[in-house]
């Protein structure tokens, strides 16, 4: 069985998921977890940190998939970072840089996040 592990952080307001090791069928409900935990927790504005993602299968890319409107529906976004080029290649192939940010590194996104204006109520 592969490993892989989520570790969850919060700087401000971000929220980052740093994920490790193998993604995939198996693997894919704790990284939906994480998102869901977030999520029920309010917090919209979450970053997935790929530095240490060895493999990431169809079942992984579903999950940001299943997440990203729940998040943007409450002014919040999932951006991507630290992918390796074999990791970004997969990504790159199916379109998702139209679709998510991505940054080479995590500090970049957190900036990012930060000149987001407040939600006007």
């Amino acid at each position: 069985m592969n490993d892989f592990t989520v570790a969850t952080r919060h700087i401000e307001t971000v929220t980052v998921l740093d994920i490790q090791g193998y993604l995939d069928a198996h693997t894919a409900p704790e990284l939906e977890r994480a998102f869901q935990t977030s999520i029920e927790g309010n917090r919209y504005n979450l970053i997935v940190n790929f530095s240490k993602l060895n493999y990431i299968s169809s079942a992984g890319l579903g999950v940001l998939m299943q997440f990203i409107e729940d998040v943007r529906e409450n002014s919040g976004d999932i951006k991507l970072t630290n992918m390796s080029p074999r990791v970004y290649n997969v990504f790159d192939l199916l379109g998702f840089p139209m679709l998510y940010d991505i940054f080479k590194e995590e500090s970049e996104a957190i900036d990012k996040f930060q000149n987001i204006p407040p939600k006007e109520s």
